[in-house]
Formats: C-alpha cells, structure tokens, sequence
C-alpha cells in the first residue's frame, strides 16, 4: 500500500506556482545581487559615508527587502520540496508525518527568525 505525502505546510497546492515563484524570487535575487555587487565594482574610494547612503537609499531600501521576502520564499519552496521528497515512510519509517511536520515547523522557525532580522538590518539605516 502506497501511502500518499500530505501537503499540510505547502505553499501552494500546484506545483506549477511553485515553479513560478522560484524562478522569480531567483531572477529577483539575481537582480539584487548585480546591483549591490556593480556598485562595489564601479564605486571608488569607498567608506562608511558611502555605504550608509547607498544602503540607506530608499530604493535599496525597499530591494533589501524584496530580496529578504524572496530569500525566504525560495528557501521555503526548497526546503519543503526536501522534506516531502525525503522524509516519508519509505525513507524514515512510520512516524515520517510526524518527523516532516517536525522539520517543517523548524524551517518556518528559521526562515521567519532571518526575515525578521534582515527586514530590521535593512531598515535600521
């Protein structure tokens, strides 16, 4: 008997979604991450001064925070699709429910610990 994994913490019930908001919260993370590593490459004599207000700015601002959300969606996707694909009767035994459900609460724990600490570095400048 084939016992079937439930979705209880599932971001979505389609996979498709799923798909669509990894590839987006990458794209967004890559954009991030060109920006922040262009001005590293193009800005000379950088000091305290610089970094405040490049960071400081508004607009890294609100990027900073958009790439903390997508961090936290991508990993959540990621760390799901784990647990379902690797945590069930087969693999763990008969208390895989039990031992995903553990897994899953402590990502959720994780992950909104990380958000919370980058939404208030980010925004502390």
């Amino acid at each position: 008997m084939v016992k079937q994994v439930s979705q209880v913490m599932a971001l979505s019930n389609s996979g498709l979604s799923d798909w669509v908001v990894q590839r987006a919260t990458a794209v967004i993370l890559t954009l991030y991450f060109s920006w922040v590593m262009a001005f590293f490459l193009f800005t000379s004599n950088i000091d305290h001064a610089v970094l405040t207000a490049f960071f400081g700015s508004p607009a890294m601002k609100i990027a900073g925070t958009l790439a903390a959300l997508s961090t936290v969606a991508h990993a959540w996707i990621g760390m799901w699709t784990i647990g379902t694909d690797y945590l069930r009767p087969a693999h763990v035994g008969d208390h895989a429910t039990s031992i995903r459900f553990a897994y899953q609460a402590a990502c959720l724990l994780a992950l909104f610990i990380y958000l919370i600490w980058a939404i208030r570095l980010v925004w502390q400048f």
